[in-house]
């Protein structure tokens, strides 16, 4: 169980996007993610996370924190979290991000468009603002409460990985419901299908509610199932609150 948390922390993007976040906070946000354990200990490797996630405006003082440490910079942006901003906007924000030194992007689907049947649109933006990240890697969020059935979620999930995206993500954490099982095991197959089928690794992040280590597990067994191995590369959890239930089931051992 030891092992397993800490490996736990490894998978974990940790965030920052808050309406009052400030300098302080990312400095926070950054020493807890390289040194989440924050106390003494006898190990050899100690763990990190895998990201930080913060506001594209906090792009460059998250980069600067981190250098040298195993933690990536990521920012959400194109209109983050709703998708309802100008195609130009959504790019330029992906710009300023990158060029800042964010080695992730996290957008959201045009959820208005998809539900419309304008799929087209959706694949498009997705697939510009793919090539905005000029090397960063693209996490697409699906927003699955928003979309009305598994075979909604798998349709949205295909359009982003046609283009180009690197991670499927389930939610913002900003809308009316965060990760479910459900929706997790349909990104994963639609991973596992598309590395499959084109030999490019696709990752998966549930992300909002998953708030126990217990809870955590599930999601874990869960890709260790359907799309092995399940390291940061290609799983990752955005859940900032989790981090302390390890934190508290590590005190135990």
């Amino acid at each position: 169980m030891h092992a397993d948390l800490l490996h736990l922390i490894t998978l974990l993007d940790l965030t920052a996007l808050g309406s009052t976040d400030n300098e302080d906070t990312i400095e926070e946000l950054c020493q807890r993610a390289i040194d989440p354990l924050g106390y003494d200990h006898d190990l050899e490797n100690p763990p990190s996370c895998a990201v930080v996630c913060v506001w594209p405006n906090f792009a460059g003082l998250a980069a600067e924190l981190t250098e040298g440490t195993p933690v990536g910079v990521a920012c959400v942006a194109g209109g983050f979290p709703f998708s309802q901003s100008p195609l130009a906007a959504k790019i330029a924000e992906i710009h300023h991000a990158v060029d800042a030194g964010a080695t992730e992007i996290d957008i959201a689907i045009n959820r208005g468009a998809f539900l419309a049947g304008e799929l087209e649109l959706v694949h498009d933006e997705i697939a510009a603002m793919k090539q905005a990240c000029s090397g960063a890697h693209l996490k697409t969020i699906l927003e699955t409460c928003d979309l009305p059935n598994p075979e909604a979620i798998r349709q949205a999930a295909q359009i982003a990985l046609q283009a180009g995206t690197d991670f499927l993500k389930t939610s913002t954490g900003k809308g009316s419901g965060g990760a479910t099982l459900n929706a997790t095991a349909i990104l994963l197959e639609e991973a596992a299908a598309w590395q499959k089928a084109t030999g490019k690794a696709i990752g998966v992040k549930p992300a909002g509610g998953i708030r126990t280590a217990t809870e955590a597990f599930e999601y874990t067994a869960l890709a260790e199932k359907l799309n092995p191995p399940v390291v940061a590369d290609n799983f990752r959890i955005g859940a900032s609150s989790l981090l302390d239930d390890i934190l508290e089931q590590l005190s135990k051992h």
